[in-house]
C-alpha cells in the first residue's frame, strides 16, 4: 500500500509543487541584502579576530614572557624568545604569530595573566602572499596601540560574562 502512495505522489508531481510553492512564499517578501563595504552585518561582542599586544598606561609592554599562550596554542601558531633585562624582569625580544596557522580559539587571550594578548573584533585583513600574515611582535604592538581605546571598551563590556 505504501508503495503505491510513492507512486502516485511521484506521478503527480507532488514534491516538485510542493517546493513551488515554498519558492512562491518567498519570492514576494523583502530581501536583506547588504552592500558589503558600507553595511556591515552585526558582530557578535565575544568576536574573535586580528591578534594585538597590549601596553600598560605608562607605555611598557603587558607581556611578561610566561609562554603560556605558546604553550597552550593548540596550532602552535605563537613562538616567544625572551631575555632578562637589567631590573631583573623578563620581556619578550621576539614574540610572532602566523595566522595561517592560527585557528583564532581564543586559548592565548584566556590563558595571558596580565591581558597582554587580545583578540580585536577586526576582520577585515589579508595577505596576499604567506608572509604578510606572519605578524611580528612590532606589528601587533602597532595593532595595540591604535586600537587601544577600542580594546578596553570591549573588554570591560565582557568582563560581566568572565
Amino acid at each position: 500500500m505504501k508503495s503505491i502512495k510513492i507512486f502516485l505522489d511521484s506521478l503527480m508531481l507532488v514534491e516538485f509543487f510542493k517546493g513551488m510553492c515554498l519558492t512562491g512564499k518567498y519570492f514576494f517578501k523583502s530581501k536583506t541584502t547588504l552592500i558589503y563595504p558600507y553595511e556591515k552585518t552585526p558582530t557578535s561582542p565575544r568576536f574573535r579576530g586580528l591578534h594585538a599586544l597590549r601596553r600598560y598606561p605608562n607605555g611598557e609592554e603587558r607581556c611578561i614572557a610566561c609562554k603560556l599562550c605558546e604553550a597552550i596554542c593548540p596550532s602552535m601558531a605563537i613562538s616567544i624568545e625572551s631575555d632578562e633585562r637589567d631590573d631583573g624582569s623578563r620581556r619578550t625580544t621576539r614574540y610572532d604569530i602566523d595566522l595561517t596557522k592560527c585557528i583564532f580559539c581564543g586559548f592565548c587571550e584566556e590563558s595571558c595573566p596580565v591581558d597582554s594578548i587580545v583578540e580585536t573584533h577586526f576582520y577585515e585583513y589579508h595577505g596576499e602572499k604567506r608572509g604578510d600574515l606572519y605578524f611580528t611582535k612590532e606589528m601587533l604592538l602597532a595593532i595595540g596601540d591604535k586600537y587601544e581605546s577600542d580594546i578596553s571598551y570591549r573588554k570591560t563590556k565582557d568582563s560581566f560574562y568572565r
